[in-house]
């Protein structure tokens, strides 16, 4: 599994970030890191699923 670089826009939500995690766990990804700095996260991602991420109000980066 690829791991992907998820971030939110700014301003987002706590609530928006636990919508994201919950979209990754959801298709079978895994968060395996949470940033501090920035809302956003690291996780493990099928190949397949990673462009449903891209629909969403998140950035992602490979």
């Amino acid at each position: 599994m690829p791991s992907i670089n998820v971030s939110l826009k700014d301003g987002a939500s706590a609530d928006k970030l636990e919508e994201a995690k919950k979209h990754i766990s959801e298709q079978g990804g895994k968060v395996t890191h949470e940033f501090k700095l920035v809302k956003g996260f690291t996780a493990d991602m099928p190949e397949d699923k990673v462009s449903t991420l891209q629909s969403n109000e998140v950035s992602t980066d490979r």
